[in-house]
């Protein structure tokens, strides 16, 4: 069965472009503050995997629409000539600059596809707009309108009662911040308005539903080799046997430093564009706390696990020895709590940036000598690393295509870390981070636990924890 087509009309600036935008997953559509962004009809095709699976056609707001309906009763003969009078009014009217907006809205819908008629549950009902639903109603398109409550929805329900009067299916949808479950509650929608879009509509659902769950999968999967490549990563620098290792060591910190940095970037750019965000200019984004220095002390305290849970994955990293805290692999000075008598040193003992990883004088089979830097064994890191990626990943899969601009996520509570685990997903993690620390990079025994760790962090977003 043919993919449906559905094309988005109403009053200019109610939001026609966004859902649009939202709907079609595609951030070309063009969106504006500004009456009239949308000139000309033009349609938006929704593909997953090559198969298209809908259209949407954007259109211009209605301009004239009391002089287009009187011309229309002018010349209709009966209510069964409307649908035929209204692609007269079309044709007739090529070229006609009064009637522009009407003719590029109107022409989608003589032409077969089915309606969505957009208003704005923010500004008050009045009557200026029969004139549209009554030239909608009379083309004979299966319709479905949506209240996209712009600023305050203080006119939602005198706007539903109106709706009603001419609309089958009627939804709420604030349509630049639409959940993706909502989303699809209105896609399902679409198959009720009629009896041949059902079974493509119900496949359509179906395929955005397992393509979410593939992007989600596919995130997972970066975030966990970001981890791994992180968890394992050194730099190394070779120097004479005579050479003072000092004068190097700084540099080679700095550039080991800096590989990490890299490496987050990178994966958050790639989890963008999973989602079709290829374009987000981070010179322009606001992400809070996403934004400070992954090795900075602010994003060590909100991002890393509070003291009683680092220390219970200390315990299940088998960081503990004679109840002392390894404080290199820590990050800084801890006793065992309740067991040897309290945390020793505050914040600022929580964090310590310079026990990330340790530079190590490494003797070479010829003479020579190699600086290595890393890989980290610090119990923090990983948390760290995982918790940025996690939180990232919310914000990007919660966006939707018509939103512009900065890109806002909620501050993390700065007193714990940004995602609560349960205890046993701890443990579970930190094994598996120890795991990835004692597997040679690309061994088997590094690929099974990445295949482990990847599985994990797929549970965490999707139980959203």
């Amino acid at each position: 069965m043919s993919a449906p087509t559905f094309a988005l009309v109403g009053h200019p600036n109610k939001g026609k472009s966004s859902l649009v935008a939202t709907l079609a997953r595609d951030t070309t559509v063009r969106i504006g503050p500004e009456p009239g962004t949308t000139v000309l009809a033009r349609e938006f095709p929704l593909r997953v995997r090559g198969k298209l699976l809908y259209t949407l056609v954007d259109t211009p707001g209605f301009q004239r629409a009391r002089a287009a309906l009187d011309w229309m009763k002018q010349h209709e003969t009966g209510a069964g000539s409307r649908a035929a009078v209204v692609a007269r009014f079309v044709r007739d009217h090529e070229g006609d600059e009064r009637f522009r907006n009407e003719c590029e809205l109107l022409r989608p819908l003589v032409e077969g596809a089915g309606l969505i008629y957009v208003v704005d549950g923010g500004t008050p009902y009045g009557p200026e707009y029969d004139a549209e639903m009554e030239i909608l109603r009379w083309t004979g398109q299966p319709s479905l309108a949506v209240i996209n409550p712009i600023g305050a929805p203080r006119f939602v329900e005198p706007w539903s009662q109106a709706l009603e009067q001419f609309f089958r299916v009627v939804r709420v949808l604030d349509v630049q911040q639409a959940p993706f479950d909502r989303q699809i509650d209105l896609l399902q929608a679409f198959g009720q308005m009629r009896e041949p879009w059902r079974q493509p509509v119900d496949e359509a659902v179906a395929a955005l539903i397992n393509h979410r769950q593939e992007q989600a999968n596919d995130a997972a999967r970066l975030m966990a080799e970001l981890v791994a490549t992180a968890l394992q990563y050194q730099e190394t620098k070779d120097i004479g046997k005579n050479d003072d290792p000092q004068r190097y060591t700084a540099a080679l910190e700095q550039s080991y430093r800096g590989r990490l940095r890299q490496m987050e970037s990178r994966a958050r750019r790639d989890v963008e564009g999973i989602y079709g965000f290829d374009d987000l200019d981070r010179e322009e984004v606001d992400m809070a706390m996403l934004d400070t220095d992954l090795l900075s002390e602010e994003s060590w305290l909100v991002f890393g696990l509070k003291k009683r849970d680092l220390i219970v994955a200390g315990a299940a990293g088998g960081a503990l020895a004679g109840g002392v805290v390894d404080a290199s692999l820590l990050g800084g000075s801890f006793l065992m709590g309740t067991l040897v008598g309290g945390i020793v040193g505050g914040a600022a003992g929580f964090f310590s940036s310079d026990k990330l990883a340790e530079v190590k004088v490494l003797q070479q089979p010829m003479g020579g000598r190699r600086l290595r830097c890393g890989p980290s064994r610090n119990l923090q890191f990983p948390f760290v690393l995982l918790n940025r990626a996690v939180l990232h990943h919310a914000v990007v899969a919660g966006r939707t295509h018509a939103q512009r601009g900065q890109l806002k996520i909620d501050q993390p509570d700065s007193g714990g870390s940004a995602v609560v685990y349960p205890e046993g997903v701890m443990r579970q993690l930190t094994r598996l981070f120890t795991r990835l620390r004692r597997a040679d990079p690309g061994s088997p025994s590094a690929s099974a636990a990445l295949v482990d760790l990847t599985q994990v962090i797929a549970k965490l977003m999707t139980s959203e924890v």
